[in-house]
């Protein structure tokens, strides 16, 4: 009977194990992608579909590629509500996954706090047009890529388009533009670059903080009433986006000459407000709409089978749009680093982080992918990790967003000095010193 037993609980023992080996082959070859997220709270209309395009882009290239040359692709999603220590939160416990990949925050406030902690954890940190403005500079900030544009390239870029709009740069002397911004690290990083352009053009910036999460913004626009700025640019997030918009209405402030940044410039942002938006511009980082080829293949592959994230009409929307090409972004990161390290190889978060800052995606690759007229072409290095600085300005007609066919690039001779400054003091605060050539390679 003992016999038995010890023979039966072998037979356990050794079943366990092979589960586990089994259960460790498989995690071989898995990449995981932790989805840091906000479906709850005052960002949730414009954080969820957002997290819907990455889960669904995710589920593309399993079904339709089967992963990454046969590495299959993983993720786990975690609520944030878009406060930072809940993000802190989220980071601790993902980052030690097997296979995990990259972190994209999806907030200024967490990429701050996690900025000290990617370095020591070896884990980069995709901030596509979001966090922090002078982590541009790669030779400083290895672990930090801000793709596609930060809140400098984005402020820049409006205050060229308004210049335009006047004649030229110089009739911008003597006007008036105010900031109404979200209290908190994502609102108040335009401000150096806005007041640099202040001092070369000799325009007035009225700064207007809101408290977050902005549901409360009379006091604001009876300033703007008061002031009577020529004009207004939003830096908002979530329904403040909206809420400012109502306010403008109610208070007559004319929404033609209002501006807001990439992240007022969505669905979410008019859709409640309709006809009252309508004249009101904002920035567009990315192209829109259920055309293009990559938006057609995840109706067929994901939603066509039923293993949609969200509604199939969001599917093309703005944030949607965004949250694809960032997992996109994120994958072909990892593809990048496979040709280095090993096709068919789960990459690290080091070997990742090599790929984020060697991508080059011209536009022939671009068309083959599947995001022609969705984004321009991106290509980074050691020195630059965000790889583009263009965007155009959209407009909402009361029904739908109507993207301008100007493209505008930031003007990399006020950037530039800009960056490096900033990010030389921030070495000099936490005691840093900056990459050599030896370490582009490694």
């Amino acid at each position: 009977m003992k016999l038995s037993k010890i023979v039966i609980a072998a037979a356990v023992v050794a079943a366990g194990a092979s589960s586990l080996s089994t259960s460790a082959i498989a995690q071989a070859k898995e990449q995981f992608f932790p989805l840091l997220s906000y479906r709850t709270g005052p960002y949730a209309p414009n954080g969820t579909p957002w997290a819907n395009g990455k889960q669904d882009y995710i589920k593309l290239i399993n079904a339709r590629d089967g992963g990454i040359n046969g590495v299959k692709l993983t993720f786990e999603e975690c609520e944030t509500g878009y406060a930072t220590d809940r993000g802190v939160e989220c980071y601790e416990r993902l980052k030690s996954r097997p296979g995990v990949s990259l972190f994209d925050p999806q907030s200024t406030g967490i990429t701050f706090a996690l900025t000290e902690k990617a370095p020591a954890d070896k884990v980069p940190l995709m901030t596509l047009g979001y966090g922090l403005s002078v982590s541009q500079d790669g030779m400083a900030f290895k672990w930090n890529f801000p793709f596609m544009g930060s809140y400098w390239t984005g402020a820049d870029i409006l205050i060229q388009h308004i210049g335009k709009n006047l004649g030229g740069m110089d009739k911008l002397k003597g006007k008036k533009i105010a900031l109404v911004y979200h209290d908190s690290p994502f609102g108040k990083e335009p401000i150096p670059l806005l007041q640099e352009r202040s001092k070369m053009h000799g325009f007035e910036l009225q700064m207007l903080p809101v408290t977050a999460p902005g549901v409360e913004q009379k006091a604001t626009w009876l300033q703007v009433r008061q002031s009577r700025p020529d004009f207004v640019l939003l830096w908002g997030w979530g329904v403040m986006n909206s809420t400012a918009l109502k306010e403008a209405q109610a208070t007559g402030y004319p929404r033609d000459k209002m501006y807001g940044v990439w992240w007022a410039g969505a669905e979410p942002d008019v859709r409640d407000v309709g006809e009252g938006a309508k004249g009101y511009n904002a920035l567009a980082l990315n192209g829109s709409g259920q055309q293009p080829k990559v938006i057609q293949d995840i109706l067929k592959h994901v939603h066509d089978k039923g293993q949609g994230t969200g509604p199939k009409d969001e599917v093309g929307s703005v944030l949607y749009t965004r949250g694809v090409i960032i997992q996109m972004l994120s994958i072909e990161a990892v593809r990048r680093a496979q040709e280095r390290f090993g096709k068919g190889k789960v990459m690290t978060g080091e070997q990742v982080r090599w790929g984020l800052e060697n991508l080059a995606l011209d536009q022939k690759k671009l068309d083959a992918m599947g995001f022609g007229g969705v984004m321009r072409p991106l290509s980074t290095s050691c020195a630059d990790h965000m790889g583009s600085t263009w965007a155009r300005v959209q407009t909402w007609d009361g029904k739908k967003w109507n993207i301008g066919a100007d493209w505008y690039q930031a003007d990399e001779q006020i950037l530039k000095p800009m960056v490096k400054a900033g990010s030389e003091k921030y070495m000099s605060d936490k005691k840093l010193t900056r990459r050599d050539a030896a370490d582009c390679q490694s």
